[in-house]
């Protein structure tokens, strides 16, 4: 395979969006995720965009699956034009109440394995062309948050360690990192935007939107990318404030948010138009 772009937690949400948008501009594609691919993903882009893609399941939290996974890259030889990290999840709640696997699962696959595909990546890139690097932070990494602390420090250190590497790349590759708040594609982050009342509603963004704007934003040189104006005002009025008031504002409302779900007060949002 040519003209690879390697995609992480590629079944479902913003990853197969991002599968769609990336195939329709030609690249083949390399997808991978702890999740099979049952629905037959890689099947449907190659036959509806006329590009070469593979599946690959493999645990990226997991260091010696990811190991493997990238021991079989340099063996096969393979050469990458880029690599989307979408691979993900959260655990909210409070901290102590969460277990020791859950906290070193979020630093495994949100700081540990994007850190570690980049660099052995880079390393197997195809030097005619310039790497594109798409990194999934989130609105969260710019306050610290209580009930979400590992998750949003983790999403930070994306947020940072994206934005030097923009600088640091600049010769050889386009780096972008996206902030998205709320992307409603799945049943459970319905309900969490709509746990957040009316600055859930109007932070959420249309999932297809955010990743095409995200890839043409990249390919322009941009580094950071907050989708929506809502949110955007947020980041600059977050950065105002000192950070001790934002960590005791955050945990109010998440306190009066899971009162709202527990009462019924609250409704997963409706599946996103397409």
């Amino acid at each position: 395979m040519k003209n690879v772009i390697l995609i992480t937690g590629a079944v479902g949400g913003i990853g197969t969006a991002m599968c769609r948008e990336l195939a329709a501009r030609g690249y083949n594609l390399l997808l991978v995720d702890r999740r099979p691919d049952e629905a037959g993903l890689t099947e449907q882009i190659a036959r509806q965009y006329g590009v070469e893609t593979r599946f690959r399941l493999c645990d990226l939290s997991d260091a010696d699956e990811r190991s493997a996974l990238l021991q079989d890259f340099a063996r096969e030889e393979m050469r990458f034009s880029g690599l989307i990290n979408v691979a993900g999840r959260d655990f909210e709640g409070a901290f102590c109440e969460k277990s020791r696997e859950q906290m070193l699962f979020l630093t495994r696959v949100l700081v540990e394995t994007p850190v570690d595909l980049a660099h052995s990546l880079l390393a197997l890139r195809d030097e005619r062309q310039r790497f594109l690097l798409i990194n999934i932070s989130s609105l969260a990494a710019f306050f610290p948050m209580p009930y979400k602390a590992t998750y949003a420090a983790a999403k930070r250190f994306i947020l940072d360690h994206s934005r030097a590497l923009h600088v640091e790349l600049k010769d050889i590759a386009d780096v972008l990192v996206i902030c998205p708040a709320g992307l409603p594609t799945t049943e459970e982050s319905r309900r969490k935007i709509a746990a957040q009342g009316l600055w859930g509603r109007l932070t959420a963004q249309q999932t297809e939107k955010v990743v095409r704007r995200a890839v043409e934003l990249a390919l322009r040189g941009q580094a950071v990318y907050v989708p929506g104006v809502a949110s955007q005002f947020l980041t600059w009025l977050g950065g105002l404030l000192p950070a001790g008031v934002v960590a005791g504002f955050v945990g109010r409302r998440w306190r009066a948010a899971q009162a709202r779900v527990a009462a019924g007060l609250s409704k997963p949002m409706p599946p996103a138009a397409k």
